[in-house]
């Protein structure tokens, strides 16, 4: 199998576009742009600055959608359809540059919580528009897996699996960090050749710190074996800065063999 290793960084997003150069220089074959803060694919002047840097580089893309105050799961009507359209523009964007964006689920808002099917039900129909959209730019939209907070949808692989199910131009993220925080890192494994992009960073098991590969408690041999053996792509380490990508890279290179 081949494993190309990407970095992204949710903590640059405000962050001066150089310190993209030392994802390269750090050994990285691609960087997942955090489509948020200075990097929404949305502002002219940010999308030249990232073509200027993909252009010097050799690095390969892809894309996060933003995710920060939109919810695809809504009961409220104008925000389901702004977070829709905040979506579906950033693939348009994206196309140009890769043909993987990750998309995060919606939640249960206080009012979801009380019409949890309808919740799922704008979900749903939230992917199928997104995923139309997707396959027209030629891009595959994953939905990636949740972290240990009870309003997200999509903590688990059988939720995950069955909320894209035989949707066109939908796929998965397996994110085994958020996967840590919910204690279900075995059962994401067993399902790994479902997914089509891979996002990896450790915790303590109880929130989503991104930290360095080896400074939490996931057993990155165990996990580096089985989706060794059963996925072939990009796996993107998330992290906080570029130190802690060296430090990451070096135990990818050790367990992704």
């Amino acid at each position: 199998m081949t494993l190309l290793p990407y970095f992204s960084s949710s903590a640059k997003v405000w962050d001066d576009i150089a310190w993209v150069y030392g994802i390269e220089d750090a050994g990285y074959t691609g960087w997942e742009i955090v489509a948020d803060g200075n990097y929404r694919l949305d502002n002219s002047l940010n999308y030249k600055q990232i073509e200027e840097v993909i252009a010097s580089t050799h690095l390969g893309v892809s894309v996060h959608a933003p995710y920060g105050d939109l919810n695809l799961a809504t009961l409220n009507d104008p925000i389901w359809h702004e977070s829709v359209r905040q979506v579906c523009d950033c693939i348009e964007k994206a196309s140009n540059l890769t043909d993987r964006v990750t998309i995060h689920p919606g939640y249960l808002s206080p009012a979801g919580k009380l019409m949890p099917k309808r919740a799922w039900d704008l979900q749903k129909e939230a992917l199928h528009r997104i995923g139309t959209f997707a396959e027209e730019h030629s891009v595959l939209a994953c939905l990636e897996n949740m972290v240990g907070i009870k309003e997200f949808l999509c903590r688990d692989p059988g939720e995950l699996i069955g909320m894209v199910d035989s949707i066109p131009g939908i796929g998965m993220t397996f994110d085994f960090g958020h996967a840590n925080t919910v204690g279900k890192v075995p059962e994401f494994l067993k399902e790994v050749e479902h997914a089509n992009h891979i996002h990896i960073h450790d915790n303590s098991g109880k929130s989503d710190e991104h930290l360095a590969l080896g400074d939490g408690t996931i057993n990155w041999r165990a996990v580096g074996k089985a989706i060794t053996a059963r996925y072939n792509g990009v796996i993107v380490i998330e992290g906080r800065s570029i130190p802690e990508a060296k430090k990451s890279l070096a135990v990818f290179k050790e367990c992704f063999v």
